[in-house]
């Protein structure tokens, strides 16, 4: 979920970190050429997956490999904005969505289909509708996921009408 990243950085566009081992050995060599000398700087939203990438690297062989302790998170509290290299935001996982310099929360909400975080204006399109689909996955869920997601939104309207709180915790209109 990228909503921003450093200045030059490269972004194995990976899922989940079991698909880290492949995209190194598929792709590392054309940034890296034949020198595994080079630095290489790792980062991630809190420090935790870094610090197991950069232990994978190191073990890979790769000797000059750094993660950014504390993660991006740490980064943005900390580096004033003139100074920094970051740009755009943070996916976070929790409420804000995202977050900026000084952790201010960012403009992000999420797609309650899909998990994706969405701008304000993206609610304009045609693609959305609350609870269902947005631009970015209403093409990849079934009509069947998208009636099992209406109903899911018609049981928490029917839960706030009762004053109750939904199972699904989802309290943006």
């Amino acid at each position: 979920m990228s909503l921003g990243s450093f200045k030059n950085s490269i972004n194995p566009n990976t899922r989940n970190f079991s698909e880290f081992p492949k995209w190194v050995d598929d792709n590392l060599g054309k940034y890296l050429g034949n020198d595994e000398s080079k630095n290489i700087a790792m980062f991630c939203t809190g420090g935790i997956r870094c610090e197991k990438a950069s232990s994978f690297m190191k073990l890979e062989g790769f000797d000059n490999v750094f993660h950014l302790k504390g993660g991006i998170l740490k980064y943005l509290e900390e580096m004033p904005k003139e100074q920094s290299e970051w740009e755009g935001d943070c996916f976070v996982f929790d409420a804000r969505v995202s977050v900026g310099h000084e952790l201010k929360e960012g403009p992000h909400k999420l797609c309650y289909a899909c998990r994706q975080p969405i701008l304000p204006e993206d609610k304009k399109r045609s693609e959305y509708e609350h609870g269902v689909s947005c631009h970015k996955c209403k093409s990849k869920t079934t009509e069947a996921d998208k009636g099992r997601f209406r109903e899911r939104q018609k049981q928490i309207q029917l839960s706030r009408k009762r004053g109750q709180k939904h199972m699904a915790g989802y309290d943006e209109n």
